[in-house]
C-alpha cells in the first residue's frame, strides 16, 4: 500500500450481528425485476402478462447506455407495473409468480475453462454484458462498458473486497463461502485488460475472508489486508491506498490508469462466463437491531423486502427507519414492497433505540466535517449554498465531487443531514445544466 486517504471515520462496526451467518439461499413465491437497475437507459420488456419464463431468460434489454435484466425465477408473468423501487420513485417492474421449480433458461450453458482461454477480449465482454452485470457494491455502473473504456488504458486492476460500511457482511460472507468465484472473476478481467498489476484489498477486520482468498489466489495477484476505516471501500479512497494515484475532480480511475471492481461483481463475472448464468440473484444481508436473527441470505432479484425481513425471523422491535443498504449511504423505504436490485447488498432495519434526531439543528462552524470529508470538500460551505440555492458557489465549491459517503454527517454534532442536503444541490447543478442545454438547442433550431 502506497498511502492513506485523506480524511474519513471510524464508526462502530456491528458487524458482529450478520458476519458468522452463511449465506442461506431463499426461493421467493413472487419476484418484481425493475426494468431500472443500472447506470443509464433503462431497459424495454421483452414478454408479455401471460408468458411462462425460465431462470435467466432475457426479459428485458435497450439500447446505448443500457444491460438486459433477467428472469430471476422460473414462472408465469403476472404483471407489467409501476412497483416501488429502491431509489424512492416508481419503475415499470416485471412481476413473476415462481412455479418453485427454478427451471434454468436452455441458453444457461457452462463453458469450457480452455474454451475460456482462447476467448478475446471483445467476446467476453460482450458476454459480461449479455449477462446483464452491473458494479454490485451500489453504483450500478454497465461492467461491459467500464471494461470497454478501460482497454489499452489501465495497467492496475484492483478488487475491492473492503466492506467498509458498518453493519453489511455479505461480501465478507461471499469471499469466505466462494472465494473461487472472485478469482476467477477476476483473471477474466485480467484476461481481457491485461494490466501490469492486479490486487485485491480486504480490510483487517475480515481475516478468515482473507485467509479463505489467499489459499486460491494463485499468482500474479496481491492480497493487500488493508486499515479499518471509513470509506475505505469507496472507488477514488482504495486507488490512492492500494496505488497513491488521486483521481482528479471529475475524472474517472480510468484516468490515471486504474479500474476497480467489487467482489461480488467479480463473482459474477465468473457465473456469467464459466457458467453461462446470468446476473439473477445476489448476497444481501439483513440487520439491525429491528431484526430478529440477522443474516446473509442469496435472494434472487426481485426478492420483496418483506420476504427478506421474513427470511431473517421478522421484525423483534418495531422498526422506524429501514435503509436500502447500510447506515452510512443507504436509502430509507418506504415500503417493505419495495424489491432487491443488482446493487442492493443490505437491508439495514433500525428500532427507536438506535433514533437520533437533533430538533432545529444549527451549524456551530467546528470544521469535523471538513476533516472527515475524504474529498478534500468544505461541506459546511456547501450546505449553505445549498439553503440559498447559490449554484455558482456550489460549482466552486466542487458539489459533483461528493461521493455521499456519509463520513461529515456522522461526525457533526448538530446532526445536521448534510448527505441529503448535497443531493440537493447536485440535483440543483443538473437541473440548471439541462435548462441551459435546453435553452441552446432551441436557439440553434
Amino acid at each position: 500500500m502506497k498511502r492513506a486517504f485523506f480524511g474519513g471515520v471510524h464508526p462502530k462496526g456491528y458487524k458482529e450481528l450478520s458476519r458468522e451467518a452463511a449465506i442461506v439461499p431463499l426461493h421467493p413465491s413472487v419476484v418484481s425485476v425493475a426494468m431500472s437497475q443500472h447506470i443509464g437507459a433503462p431497459c424495454q420488456p421483452l414478454v408479455k402478462v401471460g408468458d411462462r419464463v425460465t431462470v435467466g431468460q432475457k426479459i428485458g434489454d435497450g439500447q446505448g447506455l443500457c444491460v438486459p435484466v433477467h428472469a430471476s425465477v422460473s414462472g408465469t408473468v403476472t404483471a407489467i407495473e409501476a412497483r416501488p423501487h429502491p431509489g424512492g420513485n416508481l419503475q415499470t417492474a416485471i412481476v413473476i409468480e415462481s412455479d418453485g421449480r427454478d427451471t434454468l433458461c436452455p441458453t444457461v450453458k457452462p463453458r469450457d475453462p480452455e474454451a475460456v482461454a482462447a476467448m478475446s477480449a471483445e467476446d467476453l465482454i460482450a458476454v459480461i454484458r449479455e449477462a446483464g452485470i452491473t458494479g454490485m457494491g451500489g453504483a450500478g455502473f454497465p461492467t461491459s462498458v467500464k471494461l470497454s473504456s478501460g482497454l489499452g488504458k489501465v495497467d492496475t486492476v484492483i478488487v475491492n473486497g473492503a466492506e467498509c460500511e458498518p453493519y453489511i457482511t455479505s461480501d465478507d460472507r461471499l469471499m469466505r463461502e466462494t472465494p473461487e468465484r472472485v478469482v476467477g472473476g477476476l483473471r477474466v478481467v485480467l484476461q481481457i485488460l491485461q494490466p501490469k498489476r492486479a490486487a485485491i484489498g480486504i480490510e483487517q477486520n475480515k481475516p478468515e475472508a482473507i485467509a479463505a482468498i489467499s489459499a486460491v489466489l494463485g499468482s500474479g495477484i496481491e492480497l493487500l489486508p488493508l486499515h479499518v476505516r471509513y470509506p475505505q471501500g469507496a472507488e477514488k479512497q482504495l486507488i490512492q491506498t492500494v496505488t497513491g494515484r488521486c483521481v482528479p475532480p471529475g475524472g474517472l480511475p480510468a484516468h490515471v490508469g486504474c479500474a476497480v471492481f467489487n467482489a461480488a461483481t467479480c463473482a459474477a463475472i465468473y457465473d456469467a462466463v464459466y457458467l453461462g448464468l446470468p446476473l439473477v440473484r445476489r448476497a444481501v444481508t439483513v440487520t439491525g437491531s429491528a431484526i430478529a436473527k440477522p443474516g446473509n441470505f442469496l435472494a434472487p432479484i426481485g426478492t420483496a423486502y418483506s420476504d427478506l425481513v421474513e427470511a431473517a425471523g421478522g421484525f423483534a422491535l418495531p422498526p422506524y427507519k429501514v435503509l436500502c443498504g447500510g447506515p452510512m449511504m443507504g436509502i430509507a423505504q418506504y415500503t417493505l414492497r419495495t424489491a432487491t436490485i443488482k446493487g442492493n447488498n443490505a437491508l439495514t432495519c433500525y428500532s427507536d433505540k438506535d433514533r437520533h434526531e437533533t430538533p432545529n439543528p444549527h451549524c456551530i462552524r467546528c470544521g469535523k466535517c471538513v476533516e472527515a470529508c475524504p474529498m478534500h470538500l468544505m461541506p459546511l460551505f456547501l450546505h449553505r449554498a445549498v439553503n440559498r440555492g447559490d449554484l455558482e458557489r456550489l460549482d466552486e465549491l466542487h458539489v459533483m465531487d461528493c461521493i455521499e459517503c456519509g463520513s461529515c454527517a456522522y461526525g457533526c454534532p448538530a446532526g445536521i443531514p448534510l448527505v441529503q442536503s448535497f443531493r440537493t444541490g447536485k440535483k440543483l447543478v443538473r437541473d440548471a445544466a439541462a435548462r441551459e442545454k435546453a435553452k441552446k438547442e432551441a436557439a440553434a433550431k
